[in-house]
């Protein structure tokens, strides 16, 4: 028997997630606590994930900013780059020391714990921006009434930046960010210079181990309440169609049962 398009897209999602071979993403693996999420999910006939972050610390170098069209001033621009990026929590504490150990001598932090001349900085500076960046899902759903009820779901547990795009994608987010400017790329030397102390790097990487915390109970919660509220239910509720229509069905064969018994006691009645 064919399959119909939506079951045809979840076999392949679910061959690709399955696979050995990279992903990709540029971290090329699953995130390993999205996993009991994603297997949940996955489990449901109606829906298939189909990208997912379990949240991430990460240093970001803006690019070019002009007024060029092909650059959005503002975005990553034209030459931006990743300088630290971890989905492990554990990597929060001293990552900073630790790039410094990885970088070369043209890529140089430059500690200043005192910014200078502020009005240097304008719509052109290209920011050294330190982010957390919480759990996000993308779930493909069979039909709308599948993603109205995962978004509903999604809502109800505080993912209030969710929302259902086309062909029935459900982007499950929250906002429990930091997106904040720690420094700047100095073009004359292109050396990367903070203009914040240590101090206040340790300060930011006490919030984010809080924001890794508060993400992992929030995704803790939002799997209970898919579990409960879609999971258990759509397995109750198919349970329940497959016993009434035995129920039915079990009508039916006693009354042709009885109709049977009914003729032959009449075809005996004349012999």
């Amino acid at each position: 028997m064919s399959q119909n398009a939506f079951d045809q897209k979840k076999a392949s999602i679910l061959d690709e997630i399955n696979s050995i071979q990279p992903d990709l993403s540029p971290k090329g693996t699953i995130d390993e606590l999205c996993i009991p999420i994603m297997d949940l999910i996955n489990s449901n006939s109606d829906m298939v994930t189909t990208s997912s972050c379990s949240g991430r610390i990460s240093v970001f170098a803006e690019g070019t900013k002009n007024s060029n069209p092909e650059v959005k001033v503002g975005g990553k621009g034209e030459g931006g780059r990743w300088i630290f990026v971890s989905h492990d929590s554990k990597s929060v504490n001293g990552w900073l020391d630790n790039l410094l150990d990885k970088l070369d001598e043209h890529s140089i932090f430059i500690n200043t714990n005192i910014v200078g001349d502020v009005s240097l900085f304008d719509g052109s500076t290209r920011y050294i921006l330190y982010k957390y960046e919480p759990f996000i899902l993308h779930v493909k759903c069979r039909n709308f009434e599948t993603a109205s009820k995962l978004y509903n779901t999604a809502m109800g547990c505080g993912f209030r930046e969710s929302g259902i795009g086309s062909n029935n994608i459900v982007a499950i987010r929250i906002n429990i960010k930091l997106d904040i400017p720690i420094g700047y790329l100095d073009e004359k030397t292109e050396q990367f210079v903070l203009f914040v102390s240590r101090q206040y790097i340790q300060f930011l990487d006490s919030i984010t181990l809080t924001k890794f915390n508060d993400n992992a109970r929030k995704m803790n919660q939002l799997y209970n309440k898919i579990n409960n509220d879609i999971i258990k239910n759509d397995g109750a509720a198919k349970k329940e169609d497959i016993i009434k229509e035995s129920k039915e069905e079990r009508r039916v064969r006693k009354m042709k049962e009885g109709l049977e018994r009914q003729r032959l006691l009449n075809e005996s009645r004349k012999d």
